[in-house]
């Protein structure tokens, strides 16, 4: 999509931190960072959230995933723990409407978010 920031990403037109990449994902340092690691990793594909990714391509969320526990190994954050979020929607918190997981760790957490 023309004025989609994560599209803009994915075609190298704005700049990103890129920490790992598949054919098909790509994983960013997020910049304005809420945890020592906080990673964005989304589907090279513009789809619009979670819902809309879980149901257009069998294995594409599968992937995602895989490469938020890459990111957090890679982080040294997977032993210790870390949190894969998806916001969905406006009222969840959804700013950028390219489906996008955050991959948060680096220290406590807590429960509940926010």
């Amino acid at each position: 999509m023309a004025d989609c920031l994560f599209c803009k990403i994915v075609a190298g037109e704005v700049p990103a931190t890129v920490v790992r990449e598949t054919p098909r994902a790509l994983a960013f340092r997020d910049i304005n960072p809420q945890a020592p690691t906080h990673v964005l990793v989304i589907p090279r594909e513009h789809y619009a959230d979670a819902a809309a990714l879980a149901s257009a391509d069998a294995g594409l969320l599968d992937e995602v995933v895989r490469t938020a526990h890459e990111v957090a190994v890679a982080d040294g954050v997977a032993e210790g723990g870390y949190r894969i979020v998806f916001n969905t929607g406006r009222e969840a918190g959804q700013t950028v409407f390219h489906v996008h997981a955050h991959v948060l760790g680096g220290r406590g957490l807590g429960w509940p978010p926010g």
